[in-house]
């Protein structure tokens, strides 16, 4: 205490000089004292309130525990009553046990009294049953059955409550009764009879039909309640559950498989036309059963059975068993056509089970197929192996006589617009057409099963194609001077590619209704698309090989004293184009921009690989103006061979690079580098580097700053823009320069 004294006095004394720090303050003395005084007073109050507080909660919490001490006697007296009373009534408990006893053996007299009657008659009308079983007076037959397994049944129960361990007398009961068990399989067997005729009962005696239902949907409802009554007891009668309602689809199911299998009288020794006479003769069963059973049997079963959509699957079942039997054996060329013509159009036609009187119960497009795509193709394959076989050897003989003509020392023919062409897309596109037009008199399906053959086939032949075609460039690069008609043969190859492209699509459309791509359009649309392409690649192959020399002297100190290299770059991808002209398009049009490109990369690289540096400002001036006049050249050629197709962009790098020559003042340099940047962002850090060394006259530190800045102002690439200087790359002694000028 003494130090918390001493504490808050210390406390007071600095409070105090803090607000006695002025002799003005003085004056004030009397109103510091009155707002400690209010402030003290407040303190107190609060503190007297949060005792009084706390000592209500401590009053209130004793209150309570007082009362549960009261409440805990109270329930440890009534406990105390309540064991008393529990060991006074354990001797009640003890004499009720003969009662219970009592009762038990009253249930069990009770129910044998019931059933005495029918227990001393059992005999008697298991005889009377047996005859009416005979008579086929079913259900009167199956009421007599019920009661003496009622009573078995009840028997049994009462014994197994007394005594659940007690087999001999449980077997007595069972033994006495056993001629029950013996009508119950009688009574079952004239079921599955009149089952069996059920599509020839029905039609002259519906009641019997009736009747056996009757008698298995009771059947039905006894097995329920045994089974409730064994989750509930563990008692289960003998013979029971009976699932005489699961019996019933199966004799159905099997009356249905053999109502089919017995269609067949005859075999192909006999008649070579014995499948066309099967088939017509399953077909005329099943439409005919199908239309009894919507017309008749229906009203014969209960409506939650959804009679008609079982048959209809049954039968649909058994024919699909039996037709895939079918599909097993050794089936000649014209029995797999009859097959699938019947399984894949005349089963799901009007003429079956597309019937529109059918149609209104179930959907044909809801089944499932009779038999599986594996079968159906593996069918189809063995009567299209000999046209598989057939189309195989034609497209190899045909594109071996192909790869004669390209040895040959004249032009190939032209079409009737002057575009080289070969006759290789017109005999193939001959063959497929014979094959497709005997299909089509076939079977559309099959018709659409030959067109995806050639497709397929087609798939092959063209990467087969494609190889020819590299070899027939490798093989001319060996000796450029054969053969001698090399580029007018590779342009027949490139323009080939179109007129597949064209008689594909020409055949679909006369062979197919489906407008969407199969599974062949993306790979032969691929394999087309890269044969021109890659022959489009072997031709501009051709002529840069040509211009490989020209090319060198570009930005040489040659061409910087007054070269015609890119004169004769004109001139001869001009007289190459005039060949060219015969590609077709878009081809044509895809070559010339690729050619462009090329020729633009090429002079780029020649700038970038600093074959020249320029050593003062006029041979700067004189190399830029060189290089702009070139670049026109070259607009000018591509404007030609374009055909007026916008082509600037490409030519306008090598202007741009030209402006950063050309500049006077090096104070600018880094302002037209920045502009050049900009205009084509695929420019990187070594191609600006390598600039400014052809230029001659960038210090280490310039390259440094005009690095820097392009670093932190570098743009991303447009979407449609084109790159330009993407491919193109600088010695490795440029480009190991770069990191050294970026520190």
């Amino acid at each position: 205490m003494e130090e918390t004294d001493r504490e808050a006095v210390a406390t007071a004394v600095q409070r105090v000089a803090g607000m006695l720090q002025r002799s003005d303050q003085l004056d004030k003395v009397e109103q510091y004292r009155r707002r400690e005084a209010r402030k003290k007073a407040s303190v107190e109050a609060r503190l007297k309130a949060a005792i009084q507080s706390q000592l209500d909660g401590v009053r209130t919490g004793l209150l309570q525990l007082h009362n549960a001490l009261n409440e805990v006697k109270a329930i440890q007296g009534s406990l105390a009553d309540v064991s008393k009373d529990w060991r006074q009534s354990i001797n009640t408990i003890e004499n009720l046990k003969d009662v219970k006893e009592a009762v038990v053996q009253h249930s069990q007299l009770a129910s044998a009294v019931e059933n005495l009657k029918n227990i001393f008659s059992v005999p008697e009308i298991v005889q009377e049953t047996q005859e009416l079983i005979e008579q086929a007076q079913l259900l009167q037959a199956h009421r007599r059955l019920m009661d003496l397994e009622c009573s078995r049944d009840d028997l049994m129960y009462e014994q197994y409550r007394v005594d659940s361990k007690n087999v001999h007398d449980m077997n007595l009961i069972r033994s006495y009764f056993d001629e029950v068990q013996v009508l119950s399989e009688e009574l079952g067997k004239q079921l599955w009879m009149v089952l069996q005729r059920a599509i020839v009962t029905v039609r002259r005696d519906p009641t019997m039909l009736v009747s056996a239902v009757r008698i298995i949907e009771r059947e039905e409802k006894v097995d329920r309640r045994m089974l409730d009554r064994e989750r509930q007891t563990g008692f289960l009668p003998p013979g029971r559950p009976k699932r005489w309602k699961e019996r019933m689809f199966a004799v159905l199911e099997g009356t249905v498989s053999v109502r089919i299998e017995s269609t067949q009288a005859e075999t192909r020794e006999l008649d070579k036309m014995w499948l066309v006479r099967l088939l017509e003769i399953t077909r005329k069963y099943v439409l005919d059963d199908l239309l009894v059973v919507k017309n008749l049997m229906v009203q014969c079963f209960p409506p939650h059975y959804n009679t008609f959509r079982i048959f209809f699957d049954l039968y649909h079942h058994a024919v699909s068993v039996r037709v895939q039997e079918l599909a097993a054996e050794e089936l000649e060329a014209n029995e797999i056509v009859t097959l699938l013509t019947w399984v894949l159009n005349t089963y799901s036609s009007e003429e079956m089970m597309g019937d529109p009187e059918l149609a209104t119960e179930c959907d044909i497009n809801q089944l499932e197929p009779l038999l599986t795509q594996d079968v159906v193709d593996e069918l189809l394959s063995k009567y299209i192996q000999t046209i598989t076989s057939n189309i195989t050897g034609w497209l190899g003989k045909a594109l071996e006589t192909d790869r004669k003509d390209w040895q040959k020392d004249t032009e190939p023919e032209a079409d009737q617009d002057g575009y080289y062409q070969t006759s290789l897309p017109a005999i193939v596109f001959q063959m497929f057409e014979q094959n497709l037009q005997v299909a089509a008199q076939i079977n559309k399906t099959f018709k659409e099963q030959v067109l995806h053959l050639c497709l397929k086939q087609m798939g092959s032949f063209l990467l087969r194609y494609q190889e020819e075609a590299v070899a027939y460039k490798n093989d001319h690069l060996k000796d450029r001077q054969q053969p001698q008609c090399y580029v007018q043969y590779m342009i027949a190859v490139i323009n080939n590619c179109q007129t597949f492209k064209e008689s594909i699509n020409s055949l679909k459309k006369k062979y197919t209704l489906k407008t969407e791509p199969t599974q062949h359009d993306a790979a032969i649309e691929g394999t087309l698309s890269e044969v021109a392409r890659e022959g489009c690649q072997f031709l501009l192959d051709e002529v840069f090989l040509d211009l490989e020399h020209h090319l060198s002297e570009l930005l040489t100190r040659k061409w910087l004293g007054g070269s015609h290299a890119v004169d004769t770059i004109c001139v001869t991808l001009e007289d190459y184009f005039n060949d060219f002209s015969k590609i077709k398009k878009p081809y044509s049009q895809d070559m010339t921009r690729e050619a462009h490109r090329r020729v633009v990369q090429e002079y780029l690289k020649a700038v970038l690989q600093k074959r020249v540096t320029f050593k003062n400002a006029d041979e700067r001036r004189e190399g830029a103006e060189r290089m702009i006049k070139e670049a026109e050249q070259f607009k000018s050629l591509f404007r030609k061979l374009s055909a007026g197709e916008d082509t600037d962009r490409l030519c306008d790098s090598i202007a741009a690079i030209a402006e950063v020559f050309k500049l006077t003042d090096p104070s600018l340099l880094c302002l037209e580098v920045s502009t050049l940047v900009s205009k084509y962002p695929d420019i990187r850090d070594e191609h600006v580097v390598a600039l400014l060394a052809v230029r001659g006259d960038a210090s280490r530190d310039m390259r440094q700053t005009i690095i820097e800045t392009l670093t932190q102002s570098k743009s991303s690439l447009p979407a449609t823009a084109q790159p330009i200087f993407k491919d193109i790359t600088v010695s490795s002694t440029t480009s190991m320069a770069v990191p050294k000028l970026l520190n």
